[in-house]
């Protein structure tokens, strides 16, 4: 376990310490202000639960059956009914770093003080994470409304001892006895605290911070290989001047441009035609990348924004507020982090798109200006990377159909009650595997780019220093250059790790200093 620490208050969390509890099992603490928060609204919900007026999620029933007021003798059996009777998942299990990911921000709202639920709940929160324990969530059951009913009630089963998780050495178990190996007790829940542990958009703003993590690599990554098609295929590096993109100041696009423009300085490949008929222009996979890339990279600082915001927010229904109030309201509704999710997942299908047109474009003898048929040793005995490229276009093919958004359905569920819901969980979903697509086509183009620019060194031209960090780090991980046809999946997979890793964007910084 990483011994790094991570301090829980009263006021939010960072996208930082997402990563760290979700990725690197950073231990979690409670801070001294938020034990006195909790214990503070704890107070205030003991009050109301002894009064005879019903207060929703306190006494009474919950959703369309929100009407009936709840005695007292039965209010701890509701509060286990409502995470026994909502832990509905079904599908496969949720990724371990997900199930983190939500029980942290569930963690981040709860020390909120907002939400009424006891310091001792909260601790046995901190204490599952701490010791790896993952509740066993699965795909389907959240409509990212009400919060992720399903997803979050998993992981409340767990506190209660029920269900199943799975161990820090990876083994399912019944939740029980991994509790008790560990010398958690399981919780004892009471008025609200089953609802409090439910109601929040914790699964799908803790995939969106995951993804704009994965996202933000991957866009410098694809301005590199973006750098080296625009470099295999003899492209002129003008349109990359500052003054150029000074004239349309978007953020995005002139650091994408700064970007393939520092990757490509001193090469001997740019400008260069095998003919006397030079292009007046590129086409646009070429000329217009930092347009593309640059506009997905103020797609994802505005999605950045709106994870801040969630982060810094208290997700509940109902709160308690400062002055002693408990109120019912909506801010559990995942519309502001759907409707990013969503948007993430056009512009990285858009990013795949034109990504896959320069590699198509490397691999066309008519179009690539002097390079052999998809870059075979011997074409027509050798095949070279034609199929890597079907296999490109099959991913960006899939991801066109996961840019469809989710946030614009809707499904009435709750006998009418939840009238409207926001889908934001199945916005994060198809966006993970979106991101994972990406990630392999912008593999593929590194594999084919690589090449390229190595048959054309071999015709005597010098590829820029950054380029030849890219292509010497490549094949030192395995990954082959030019030859004869072979067995291409495990280059291709090798490809993909190298660039998941980060390390194009680790190779080519010694050369071009950091890259944004």
């Amino acid at each position: 376990m990483d011994m790094h620490t991570v301090v829980v208050g009263t006021s939010g969390t960072t996208a930082q310490d997402v990563i760290a509890v979700a990725r690197g099992n950073a231990r979690v603490e409670l801070s001294a202000a938020a034990v006195d928060a909790l214990a503070a609204a704890r107070e205030i919900v003991d009050a109301l639960a002894a009064k005879p007026e019903p207060v929703y999620g306190v006494s009474t029933g919950f959703g369309a059956l929100a009407s009936r007021h709840i005695s007292q003798d039965l209010r701890a059996q509701l509060q286990r009914n409502i995470v026994r009777s909502h832990a509905a998942g079904m599908g496969p299990r949720v990724e371990r770093e997900v199930v983190r990911a939500l029980m942290f921000l569930r963690l981040k709202t709860v020390a909120s003080g907002h939400t009424g639920v006891r310091p001792e709940v909260a601790q046995t929160m901190a204490d599952v994470l701490n010791v790896g324990i993952t509740p066993v969530v699965h795909e389907y059951g959240s409509l990212g409304c009400s919060g992720d009913l399903a997803p979050l009630s998993h992981c409340a089963l767990t506190l209660m001892g029920e269900g199943d998780a799975e161990g820090p050495d990876g083994t399912v178990r019944p939740a029980g006895e991994l509790l008790a190996a560990h010398g958690i007790t399981p919780v004892e829940l009471r008025e609200k605290e089953g609802l409090a542990l439910l109601n929040g958009t914790d699964g799908m703003l803790g995939m969106l911070v995951m993804a704009l993590a994965d996202l933000k690599s991957l866009y410098t990554s694809a301005d590199i290989t973006a750098a080296l098609s625009l470099e295999a295929l003899l492209g002129t590096d003008k349109v990359l001047a500052p003054e150029l993109h000074a004239i349309r100041p978007h953020p995005g696009q002139g650091v994408s441009a700064d970007n393939m423009l520092r990757v490509l300085a001193g090469s001997g490949l740019t400008g260069h035609h095998q003919d006397d008929a030079p292009r007046v222009q590129d086409a646009y996979s070429v000329r217009c990348a930092p347009q593309v890339n640059g506009a997905g990279r103020d797609t994802l600082d505005y999605a950045a924004v709106v994870a801040a915001r969630e982060l810094a927010s208290a997700v509940d229904n109902p709160v308690v507020l400062p002055d002693g109030r408990v109120e019912s309201n909506g801010n559990f509704h995942g519309a502001p982090v759907a409707y990013v999710l969503d948007f993430l997942a056009i512009v990285a299908a858009d990013l795949g798109s034109i990504t896959e047109r320069r590699t198509d474009r490397l691999l066309d003898k008519n179009r690539s200006h002097g390079l052999p048929p998809f870059l075979a040793d011997d074409a027509g005995v050798d095949s070279g990377l034609m199929i890597a490229q079907y296999t490109q276009a099959a991913l960006v093919s899939e991801m066109k159909r996961l840019a469809v958004p989710a946030s614009a359905d809707s499904i009435p569920s709750s006998a009418m009650q939840e009238d409207h819901v926001s889908m934001g969980w199945s916005a994060a979903r198809k966006l993970r595997t979106a991101v994972d697509n990406l990630a392999r086509i912008v593999a593929v183009e590194l594999y084919a780019a690589t090449r390229a620019v190595e048959l054309r060194a071999a015709g005597g031209l010098t590829p820029a220093p950054a380029s030849q960090a890219a292509i010497e780090a490549l094949r030192a991980a395995g990954v082959q250059g030019p030859g004869p046809d072979r067995f291409l999946a495990p280059d291709l997979a090798a490809a993909d790790a190298f660039v998941r890793a980060g390390k194009l964007v680790e190779a080519v910084e010694p050369v071009t200093g950091p890259l944004a």
